[in-house]
């Protein structure tokens, strides 16, 4: 069946995902826009995966400051192109992620931001306090595993917990994102503030 125009702009505008691939999820739904948008969202994971060797240098630095003035946030979220770094939707996500900063106090971006020393001893505690609790010793290198994935779930920002829906990691959003807009969007780096605090 044919699919016009107006069709394909509609669902653009609805998705925020690229008309050929809204045309494509149109001609495979026969039409129906709801189910054209779940072909869109199966999709999506596959579309971040291909995007994750593109270079994304374009974006915005968002601030985010709570209630009060006592406490706030600076992200710098990247995008591959300045279109695309305009648009509300990538505007509202950077300004979630500062939000996100500030509630739940990342220390890092990813796992693979933390120092080696860091995980080092994250592992050494871990493991001392298996030792500490009895715990077999075959099983204190698995024990110790498990609780530096914890720690990532706590310190890392794409490992945490979204504030906004329980059920999903930042780096779900993430992938969401790069999914819905048609580019890699990247977390570059963030910084933390709160009154009285020295560093």
């Amino acid at each position: 069946m044919a699919i016009s125009a107006a069709e394909v702009k509609k669902l653009r505008d609805k998705t925020g995902v690229g008309m050929a691939d809204c045309k494509k999820a149109l001609e495979e739904a026969g039409g129906d826009e709801a189910r054209a948008i779940e072909i869109l969202r199966k999709h999506g994971e596959a579309i971040s995966a291909k995007r994750a060797d593109k270079i994304a240098n374009q974006g915005l630095v968002e601030a985010y400051i709570h209630t009060g003035g006592k406490m706030g946030s600076l992200i710098e979220l990247n995008c591959e192109t300045d279109f695309v770094a305009k648009t509300e939707s990538f505007q509202v996500l950077a300004r979630d992620l500062a939000m996100q900063i500030v509630a739940m106090q990342p220390l890092y971006v990813s796992k693979e931001s933390v120092p080696p020393e860091i995980i080092a001893s994250e592992l050494d505690i871990a493991r001392q306090t298996a030792i500490n609790e009895g715990k077999p010793e075959n099983m204190l290198d698995r024990i110790a595993q498990g609780r530096l994935e914890k720690f990532y779930q706590e310190v890392c920002l794409l490992e945490q917990t979204y504030i906004k829906d329980g059920g999903k990691t930042i780096r779900d959003i993430l992938n969401e994102a790069t999914a819905k807009l048609g580019e890699k969007i990247d977390v570059r780096r963030f910084s933390r503030f709160q009154l009285g605090e020295s560093h």
